[in-house]
């Protein structure tokens, strides 16, 4: 197949051969996880084999967070790490959400020290915006979900 000469903007440049995007896209596998497969494996019971990790200060904190997450701003991971997380036990960042860079710049700091982390996609915005329980100040809470970000009445997207 043979893409057009006079392409658009979407194949300007034209796509990746499949082995260079199916490595690509391997890759970004083993940098990220989503909110959903999160709240999975944490409602699945027992051990999920990773910890939660929320990268943002103390106020948001307290408006709410994944509950069991652990909090450790991201200032603070270079001198609190090796007191709250075992560099065994992989790490999965989170912050505010898409517009947020903080889970990034954790998952960076944790990396630099030697922790194996993924970065939740969405973020807090996402986890609330697909009606995840979280706990906050009021104790523990849950939002519809929003029909933009999740399935509503069908209980699984399919991917």
């Amino acid at each position: 197949m043979t893409l057009p000469t006079a392409a658009g903007p979407v194949l300007r440049v034209p796509p990746a051969p499949p082995a260079e995007a199916a490595a690509h896209f391997r890759a970004s596998l083993a940098f990220h996880v989503d909110a959903s497969d999160v709240a999975a494996s944490l409602e699945a019971g027992g051990d999920p084999g990773f910890v939660v990790v929320d990268s943002r200060s103390t106020g948001a904190w307290d408006q709410g967070h994944v509950p069991g997450a652990l909090h450790l701003p991201t200032a603070l991971v270079p001198e609190r790490a090796e007191w709250l997380l075992d560099k065994d036990v992989p790490v999965v960042t989170y912050c505010w959400g898409p517009g947020c860079n903080g889970a990034t710049r954790a998952a960076l700091a944790l990396a630099e020290l030697g922790y194996r982390v993924k970065e939740m996609l969405g973020g807090f915005e996402y986890w609330v915006r697909e009606g995840f329980a979280y706990e906050s100040r009021q104790g523990r809470e849950r939002s519809d979900p929003d029909p933009l970000t999740a399935p509503t009445g069908v209980g699984d997207c399919g991917c």
